[in-house]
């Protein structure tokens, strides 16, 4: 796919051995990892060589920071990462491209639970929801955006003393734990965000959180060290970088062939792509169509 590609575009002639390399560091979870496959993607199609380096949250910055990577896809912000970000900025300077989602922190049920019973996470102490809710609350490790939100949500609304527990753990632990309950049509609750491929599969409504405690929307983007950007790229090439839109629905869909389709994630946005050139190729007008 990417040879294809780099051929019909006339964008690369290097050899595999004379190509730069862009060392991305990409967040250790597979809705992050099939996004920058997207990216990676592209930036191959301009002729260089990407080095993925896959660890978690606040790993991937310090990584940035330490100059030990090029950039980091994606970051989200202003909020589950903008404390990170700022870390970064004491030691360089960053500067952020595209759109790739719009991302949001959410605890959520399965359509199945009576939203005239749970609409809210106040809605979780009534005693008629108690009674059928499932008490473990299994998120994600530590370090996550909605992890942080979630410990406080539990202390705020009083869930600890009402006998919830909110468990930290890997992402297939919450997606299991999720799936079991709902194999049975069990009431639960996931901590969760957009995007993720569990919305691709199952219709998960958001619970209202009156105390703001879930952050607001991130942009998703493309979070690049300026030195290296600009020694790496041209000016047109980060023209194509910054081009890169995508969108939840996207995202949740690249997820799910790479969680439940049993396709790489290189293959599940080479895929895509084939797909839909009509995003590749308004991505590349840049280069495509210089003037």
């Amino acid at each position: 796919m990417n040879s294809m590609n780099e051929r019909s575009t006339g964008l690369s002639n290097e050899s595999t051995q004379d190509k730069q390399v862009i060392r991305m560091g990409v967040t250790d979870l597979s809705f992050h990892r099939v996004t920058a496959a997207v990216v990676a993607h592209v930036i191959r199609i301009m002729g260089k060589e990407v080095q993925p380096s896959y660890t978690l949250h606040e790993a991937n910055f310090n990584q940035l920071g330490d100059g030990k990577v090029d950039m980091i896809c994606s970051a989200w912000l202003p909020h589950s990462h903008g404390l990170y970000r700022q870390h970064v900025e004491e030691q360089i300077s960053t500067r952020q491209l595209g759109l790739h989602y719009e991302a949001y922190a959410l605890w959520g049920v399965p359509d199945y639970v009576p939203v005239e019973l749970v609409a809210s996470i106040e809605d979780l102490l009534k005693p008629e929801v108690q009674q059928r809710m499932r008490p473990i609350i299994q998120g994600i490790g530590e370090g996550a955006g909605i992890t942080r939100f979630s410990k406080d949500i539990m202390t705020q609304y009083g869930l600890t003393a009402a006998g919830y527990q909110f468990r930290t753990g890997t992402q297939a632990d919450c997606v299991a734990a999720f799936e079991a309950a709902t194999a049975v049509n069990d009431w639960v609750v996931v901590p969760l965000w957009h995007p993720q491929f569990l919305h691709h599969q199952y219709p998960i409504r958001d619970l209202q959180d009156p105390k703001g405690l879930l952050g607001g929307k991130d942009n998703a983007v493309l979070l690049a060290n300026e030195q290296t950007l600009t020694l790496n790229f041209s000016p047109t090439q980060i023209q194509v970088l910054d081009n890169i839109v995508l969108s939840n629905q996207i995202v949740a869909e690249l997820d799910y062939a790479a969680n439940r389709q049993g396709l790489s994630e290189d293959e599940a946005a080479a895929n895509w792509l084939m797909a839909n050139p009509q995003h590749l190729a308004a991505w590349l007008a840049p280069l495509l169509n210089p003037s």
